[in-house]
């Protein structure tokens, strides 16, 4: 039924789209209309969704008015890469001024369709653009490589025995092979092992999270897997009635219910993302001419009600410095 939604969401986007759409070719002025900025979100979770929120904040930081110097058409892929594709096509074939990549396959299939028309492609929420084919050409945008050291230090301070870090990750998005390649190297200067389960839809993630605690690995650390982020309440169900701890990678899954995260925050992410565009839009600045930007700065989030429920202590150290998510 989700599925079906969106493709009628779509077919409805190819009629509405040509009335609010900009000029031709990727010129981001149009021809006297409103230009349309298409952004293709590769599912409802919110961490996207603070990064689609950031970007129209960042535009409008920028001076820019929505309904006035841009529009929004705004999809939802449903965490589906065939329905993705579909999105950037359309947006293609209706002249948007420029494609937003909310996620790794979404970008990928922005530029994809925006590739012949030579559209600006700028994208968001991407741990490894060059893995993911996205440093050349008209296309630019922000990185949220996980502070994967930090994430590791935090947990060998909550958890000073702690031998095995279990992660779920999609084979198939480039920024988790990245992420779960950094975690392998640097897991031993920690102390830790990592006891790593691909799967490739969101269907296998909770049967991944078993086979996990199965085998027995003192806890679990998230990525930005879109996969695993679309299931986490489920995710958490099982580790909770198994008393493992998840660490996030943002605030958003540590309110959630995840004990900890050395994490970046979405909003600001997507708001550096929307200045970009913005120089775009302005004619300041083409995609080719960006390069792309990592945010480096993050912050330690825990929730001390999660904590609590494992009967997990946490170093006062650690709590000093820390954010409270528990009470949002």
């Amino acid at each position: 039924m989700k599925k079906l939604l969106c493709m009628i969401m779509i077919m409805a986007m190819t009629f509405t789209m040509a009335a609010c759409g900009s000029g031709s070719g990727g010129d981001a002025e149009g021809s006297g209309d409103v230009p349309v900025i298409g952004i293709n979100q590769y599912g409802e979770h919110s961490s996207l969704d603070n990064c689609r929120e950031g970007f129209i904040q960042g535009l409008k930081d920028a001076g820019l008015v929505e309904g006035t110097d841009f529009a929004i058409e705004y999809q939802n892929a449903g965490f589906d890469d065939n329905i993705s594709a579909q999105i950037s096509q359309n947006f293609s074939a209706n002249n948007v001024a420029i494609m937003c990549g909310i996620a790794t396959p979404s970008a990928m299939a922005c530029f994809t369709a925006a590739e012949d028309k030579d559209i600006p492609v700028i994208f968001t929420a991407i741990t490894d653009p060059k893995a993911a084919g996205l440093t050349e050409g008209n296309v630019t945008g922000t990185s949220d490589k996980l502070p994967i050291e930090a994430q590791l230090e935090l947990i060998r301070k909550i958890q000073p025995d702690a031998k095995t870090i279990g992660i779920v990750y999609t084979t198939s998005e480039p920024n988790s092979v990245s992420a779960i390649a950094e975690y392998q190297e640097k897991a031993g200067d920690y102390g830790f092992t990592i006891e790593a389960a691909g799967v490739t839809a969101q269907a296998e993630v909770t049967q991944a999270v078993d086979t996990l605690i199965k085998k027995g690995v003192d806890c679990f650390s998230n990525l930005t897997d879109n996969n695993v982020v679309g299931v986490l309440p489920s995710v958490l169900e099982k580790t909770d009635a198994a008393g493992i701890p998840v660490y996030g990678s943002e605030i958003e899954q540590v309110v959630k219910g995840c004990v900890a995260s050395a994490g970046i925050d979405y909003i600001e992410l997507g708001k550096k993302t929307g200045a970009m565009a913005a120089k775009i839009l302005k004619g300041e600045a083409k995609a080719s001419e960006m390069e792309y930007e990592t945010i480096t700065d993050y912050s330690i989030y825990i929730n001390s009600k999660a904590l609590a429920a494992l009967s997990m202590e946490i170093p006062q150290d650690v709590k000093d410095g820390a954010v409270e998510t528990s009470e949002e």
